[in-house]
């Protein structure tokens, strides 16, 4: 006897966005920024394991870009804590 509701379920990992108010640092060419939220009216092909999100960055009043979570570094302090 099979499961007709078990055909569509997924078991990968389960994917946790990075929090608002984060610190990162873009991995290729060194900015930082703070984490503002995420777009799903994305640009371009880079999208985050979701699937359909990017993360907006603060990178100074008034400037932000839009950027994928494998672009990213989160920052942390000598102890190893999230900056925020």
């Amino acid at each position: 006897m099979t499961n007709p509701k078990a055909a569509g379920l997924h078991t990968g990992k389960r994917w946790v966005r990075i929090p608002d108010g984060t610190k990162v640092k873009f991995r290729e060419d060194g900015r930082e920024g703070i984490i503002d939220g995420l777009t799903e009216l994305a640009v371009g092909p880079g999208r985050n394991p979701d699937s359909r999100t990017q993360y907006r960055i603060n990178i100074g009043d008034p400037d932000w870009t839009l950027a994928i979570e494998d672009d990213l570094l989160v920052l942390t302090d000598a102890d190893g804590v999230v900056q925020w």
